[in-house]
């Protein structure tokens, strides 16, 4: 994330950057915000990936990182997902361990099979790690109290 600009919320959550009331006004006028209210399965998908689609969506929507820009890339994951099971499922074939060259080929689309769901899951946040950089984690608000005030014991 280095040089990308952080959204106003992780700034003020950090509390390591003082900003004035202007220069919030104008990080918050700038700020993409993508919309949320036409998240749909391509069309493309199968009716099992469609299910799973709308279940990971509102996964994703309920914890506020899922945009109407995401429904391609999590279609993606879906559809690699299943060349991955697809390819796992070969790759426990016992003919296919019989002829080490085509269990090599199968291990490399499986690898790379792997490596694609990873890449589009931390996109994402399906991951832990890419959940911590995407969403602003949200502060409890305590109320404000004085310090020099005499606390009573009664």
């Amino acid at each position: 994330m280095a040089g990308a600009r952080q959204p106003l919320e992780l700034i003020e959550f950090k509390g390591k950057k003082h900003l004035t009331k202007a220069e919030k006004e104008i990080r918050k006028k700038t700020e993409v915000k993508a919309r949320a209210d036409g998240i749909c399965a391509p069309d493309y998908l199968t009716d099992e990936q469609k299910r799973e689609f709308d279940r990971i969506a509102g996964e994703l929507k309920s914890i506020g990182i899922m945009s109407n820009l995401d429904c391609g890339t999590l279609g993606m994951y879906l559809r690699m997902l299943d060349r991955y099971k697809a390819l796992d499922e070969k790759l426990n074939d016992p003919e296919l361990m019989d002829d080490i060259f085509a269990y090599e080929k199968t291990f490399k689309l499986w690898d790379r099979a792997i490596s694609q769901c990873q890449s589009l899951a931390k996109s994402l946040g399906m991951t832990i790690d890419s959940r911590c950089k995407l969403v602003v984690p949200q502060k409890e608000e305590e109320p404000r109290r004085n310090k020099f005030a005499v606390v009573e014991n009664g």
